[in-house]
């Protein structure tokens, strides 16, 4: 697992998290491989580590769960550290395809061909194997090219929040991997510099080209035959050239493939973001700080975001990937426009979102006395905004602040239980409100003395959100225009 603060070696006791992110098939394949490398059957590996090779054999085919005991006996046995045993990439080529094969043929879409489950031996040749995975892609993607209707886009969207929140917003193995990428390139401490994003993109052996042609569908193209990076030299909100270009590194050093579907498009999203916010706010330089300014008293969302020099958007969101995992925090964070419509939620705390039928919140409008939309109402809207906001499931602190954007302005909200505010700056705010939605009654009716006087007198002009009717755009990463990408990279690859 990751660790901070210079430690020496690494902290076992966090692999009890184990459970939550092991790959089983990646870890049987890379254990099979390691006892092959050192010459050893199943039988004396076992007698190695005191089990019979029936045990074994189920875990290097994915079938069972190794327990933390064994992960290092059987790391010390194979002469490795147990991080070696824990990487999702696979040791070799002919493992990725095997890796593939399994999971292909757990895919809902492959099982429906109602086929017997193909085992792989060391008889079967690897172009065999390259040859059925290659039908199964064909297979994916034409089941996805109708893609994902906005009721499905929503139910992924409510998914992958489940599981975020099941495992507080914290990604363990995302975390050792921005820390060795940052061990790579010499990272220290404090903010990260332009120089050691570039040295990082470099060490991956990509360059970086500046454009002013990038096409509008686009935040970034990645050449992969010629290992470049096309960015465009523009601020879009807290997508900053820096965050663009790590994020795009992300989906290269977390192996990510062409998107199954929009729900794996969402997945490989978040992933990639979670990488660069990992990258800008490390987990080894900003958990001490956190910790110390918990001990005095003064987590603030604002200092993390000066320290690291980040957007405050990105600084709250980190802060709710280390406040669960390393504070013992609860949280909830949000991100809504003036009208108050959700555009991006997160909760571990209890606290209640409105929405829809299928548990989806974005598009739904927050209660006007919750302070995403009380900061839009205060004198200095762009100042930070603390309040205490009475609930049917209890009180929260919130800090709220306006993040100014090109197209509109956010309001992004980071709260905590009443009882963690003790650790808060701002805490002796008097700002206080209280909400009874979902109830009607709270905000969604007009009074009943201006309902009397104006039901039937009033015809407003909807403005229409036609994107709430259509499907999504089509194609493997969901509005991008493959022809304007194709030309572009046409236009600027090297003779």
């Amino acid at each position: 697992m990751a660790t901070f603060a210079g430690e020496a070696s690494a902290d076992l006791t966090s692999e009890l998290s184990l459970a939550s992110e092991l790959d089983l098939i990646a870890f049987g394949q890379r254990l099979r491989h390691l006892r092959k490398k050192r010459g050893f059957t199943l039988s004396e590996l076992g007698e190695r580590v005191g089990r019979a090779p029936s045990q074994l054999s189920l875990l290097e085919n994915g079938k069972r769960e190794p327990k933390l005991s064994l992960l290092k006996t059987l790391a010390g046995a194979l002469g490795v550290p147990v991080e070696e045993l824990l990487r999702r990439q696979a040791p070799s080529r002919r493992a990725q395809l095997e890796m593939e094969l399994e999971e292909a043929q757990r895919d809902p879409v492959y099982a429906a061909l109602g086929l017997p489950h193909l085992k792989v031996s060391v008889r079967v040749p690897s172009d065999v194997l390259e040859h059925v995975l290659a039908l199964y892609r064909e297979l994916r993607s034409r089941e996805s090219r109708g893609t994902a209707t906005p009721e499905e886009a929503r139910a992924a969207n409510a998914g992958l929040r489940r599981k975020m929140r099941e495992r507080g917003n914290y990604f363990a193995s995302i975390e050792r991997v921005a820390a060795d990428a940052l061990a790579a390139v010499g990272y220290r401490s404090g903010a990260l510099s332009q120089s050691t994003v570039l040295a990082l993109a470099a060490h991956l052996g990509f360059s970086l080209e500046t454009v002013q042609d990038l096409p509008r569908s686009v935040r970034s193209i990645t050449d992969l035959r010629n290992r470049r990076i096309y960015l465009k030299r523009e601020q879009l909100g807290m997508h900053t050239p820096r965050t663009i270009l790590l994020q795009t590194l992300g989906h290269i050093i977390l192996d990510h493939a062409k998107p199954r579907d929009f729900a794996d498009f969402l997945r490989q999203r978040v992933e990639a973001n979670y990488f660069a916010a990992a990258i800008l706010v490390p987990e080894a330089a900003a958990v001490p700080y956190l910790l110390e300014a918990k001990a005095e008293r003064a987590l603030s969302v604002e200092d993390l975001r000066d320290v690291f020099a980040v957007s405050y958007e990105m600084a709250a969101h980190r802060f709710t990937n280390l406040a669960t995992h390393h504070l013992g925090l609860t949280c909830h964070f949000v991100r809504n426009d003036a009208g108050g419509i959700i555009y991006k939620a997160y909760e571990n705390d209890g606290v209640v979102f409105p929405a829809d039928e299928q548990g989806a919140i974005e598009g739904q409008r927050l209660c006007q006395y919750w302070s995403g939309r009380q900061v839009f109402r205060s004198p200095d809207r762009f100042s930070v905004h603390h309040q205490y906001s009475d609930s049917p499931t209890g009180t929260y602190f919130c800090v709220a602040h306006v993040d100014p954007s090109r197209e509109r302005d956010f309001a992004i909200t980071l709260g905590v239980p009443f009882k963690e505010s003790r650790w808060f700056r701002g805490r002796e705010t008097t700002n206080r409100t209280k909400s009874r939605c979902p109830s009607e009654e709270c905000c969604r009716r007009p009074p009943a003395d201006l309902a009397k006087r104006w039901e039937g007198y009033a015809w407003p002009s909807a403005r229409a959100n036609s994107h709430v009717l259509a499907a999504l755009p089509p194609g493997t990463f969901p509005g991008v225009d493959e022809a304007d990408v194709y030309g572009f990279l046409e236009r600027h690859s090297p003779a």
